[in-house]
């Protein structure tokens, strides 16, 4: 039975008024944090102010202990350098207790809370429950990127294949014919395939050891290789590294980079290879300078196993990149240009390649979609005289690509290139139709689902129908209050007195003259409690029956 002269509602008041609690935050703190929260300063006990103490006292303890710990009021060294330490503290203290947003990141997760990174897309109406989530995703990222951090893995898989029958018959000798003939189905197989691994491990801050390896197969031949390598930072400018590879025959490499000045850097490396034929030796030397603010220019020189010069331009703006490149050497000798347009706010990138010289010509067009936060997926048609046409997908995951190769065609031909462009792209808008944006909508309906569990209490004060009432609580008279409610919260209570509500702060008289009523929606135990009282009648929950903790 419900009687009083007041409404008393459970609660805990949150000391900021930017990030209030919601009448739903209801959850149980976890272990670890409360922890992480024990072991850091207390701003308030260095204040000596009590935990919910007002704007007012906080702002009196600062000035107080600003003028007792300024630096300059100590004379003597050992006293002036305490003096820092405290006063740094007291200033430190000062700006997260004065600041609403990190004030209640501070009384909800202490020291460790504000020291996370990413609270700046932290909204500052969160709930403490809220930001305790978010709190806990930030710290699950951070501690992905410091395992990744340790190991770099990086990894690739190419294959390449074969799919020129689809364009294409062979001779009548050709044993693929009567294959075709008996199923009616082209012959399509994957001629190559190529994986690639490697791994870092710090030994020291300077020291860094790098793990490689590498397995190819190509028309049933296969190979492969794997490399040990120690790199050392030598100095702010520059490191050195040392490599040892064994696959075909032992390869020992030497390599350095340096920065010579602003903006101009250089590298090079040796590699010696000893094989069933003798030794071989090879050098390549890169020297890079910055141009203008974006683009840098690049000259290369080979020497030994191959022999050529090799001098490159790259210009990088938020809307272009542009790469010009030309080569000089045995045995082949071309020019480059490739020209991909960014579209930042769509995630798209749309790429054009072309190349030419000694072994013929290439024409690439292509475009790059970024499908999740580290996820891309590109895709691009090439046509070459003599390679034919060659239909390239890629997929970029974090480290990890994954890349297909297909040969569409050996000659250039209208249908391979017709069904190489099309194909793609109607296969990408089906799937962007019939997959990812079904999923990407039962996610935001899922998130939408859990904001509305977790604001579940909620209150509105108007023109309300006491009981079978189907209209909604969004009528012009009626107002949602659950802010202003959630701002009267004092000592763990919310107090109404038996008095027109409009007069509280953050209420107004949205139907003058008409009768009005309160209802509170809240949560307790998972269970959802309603309570609706007409503007001056007195009601009284007691602190026994319905307890409701945020």
């Amino acid at each position: 039975m419900l009687e009083g002269s007041s409404v008393v509602l459970l609660g805990r008041r949150c000391c900021s008024c930017l990030i209030l609690p919601s009448f739903s935050s209801t959850f149980t703190m976890s272990e670890e944090l409360d922890e992480i929260k024990e072991e850091g300063d207390d701003y308030y006990t260095f204040l000596n102010i009590p935990r919910n103490a007002a704007d007012e006292e906080i702002n009196n303890a600062y000035r107080r202990l600003s003028r007792l710990y300024h630096p300059d009021k100590h004379t003597d060294p050992d006293r002036k350098a305490e003096a820092e330490l405290l006063f740094g503290k007291t200033k430190k203290a000062y700006e997260v207790l004065s600041d609403a947003h990190m004030r209640a990141i501070y009384d909800n997760l202490g020291t460790a809370g504000l020291e996370t990174q990413g609270w700046e897309i932290v909204q500052r109406t969160k709930t403490p429950h809220e930001i305790r989530e978010e709190y806990e995703r930030l710290a699950r990222e951070r501690e992905e990127r410091r395992l990744q951090q340790r190991t770099n893995p990086k990894s690739s898989v190419t294959m390449t294949i074969n799919a020129t029958d689809l364009f294409s018959v062979y001779d009548d000798d050709s044993p693929f014919l009567d294959l075709r003939d008996l199923f009616g189905l082209p012959h399509i197989e994957i001629s190559g395939m190529t994986l690639n691994q490697a791994i870092e491990a710090p030994l020291t801050n300077r020291d860094t050891a790098i793990l490689s390896g590498n397995l190819s197969s190509q028309n049933g031949n296969g190979s492969g290789g794997i490399n040990c390598s120690i790199r050392r930072v030598t100095s702010d400018k520059g490191w050195g590294e040392v490599e040892v590879g064994a696959g075909n025959g032992l390869t020992i490499a030497a390599k350095a980079f340096r920065n010579f000045s602003r903006g101009m850097f250089g590298n090079g490396s040796v590699i010696t290879h000893f094989t069933p034929n003798g030794l071989r030796v090879g050098t390549v030397t890169t020297l890079a300078n910055q141009l203008d603010k974006h683009t840098v220019g690049y000259l290369t020189w080979k020497a030994g196993m191959q022999s050529g010069m090799n001098t490159m331009i790259i210009r990088d703006t938020p809307f272009q990149h542009l790469v010009c490149s030309a080569y000089i050497g045995i045995p082949h000798t071309y020019i480059a240009v490739s020209y991909t347009h960014k579209m930042p706010e769509q995630e798209y990138k749309v790429k054009l390649t072309g190349k030419a010289g000694t072994f013929g010509a290439i024409l690439e067009y292509g475009a790059e979609k970024k499908i999740s936060q580290n996820s891309s997926l590109a895709a691009s048609l090439a046509l070459g005289i003599p390679t034919g046409v060659q239909l390239k997908i890629k997929l970029h995951r974090a480290s990890q690509t994954y890349a297909a190769t297909i040969m569409l065609c050996e000659e250039i031909l209208p249908a391979p290139v017709i069904y190489g462009t099309l194909v793609p792209l109607m296969s990408w808008l089906a799937v962007q139709k019939l997959i990812i944006q079904p999923y990407m909508r039962q996610q935001k309906q899922a998130e939408l689902l859990k904001q509305r569990e977790a604001n579940r209490s909620r209150a509105w004060y108007g023109q309300l129908v006491v009981e079978g009432s189907t209209e909604e609580c969004g009528s012009p008279e009626v107002v949602d209050v659950t802010i202003a409610l959630q701002c009267l919260v004092k000592d763990s209570k919310l107090i109404l007195q038996d008095s027109s509500k409009c007069s509280l702060p953050g209420f107004y008289d949205p139907c003058p003259g008409e009768e009005k009523n309160l209802r509170v929606r809240y949560l307790f135990h998972a269970v959802t409690h309603e309570v609706t009282i007409k503007d001056n009648d007195s009601l009284r929950i007691p602190k026994q029956s319905h307890r409701l903790e945020t």
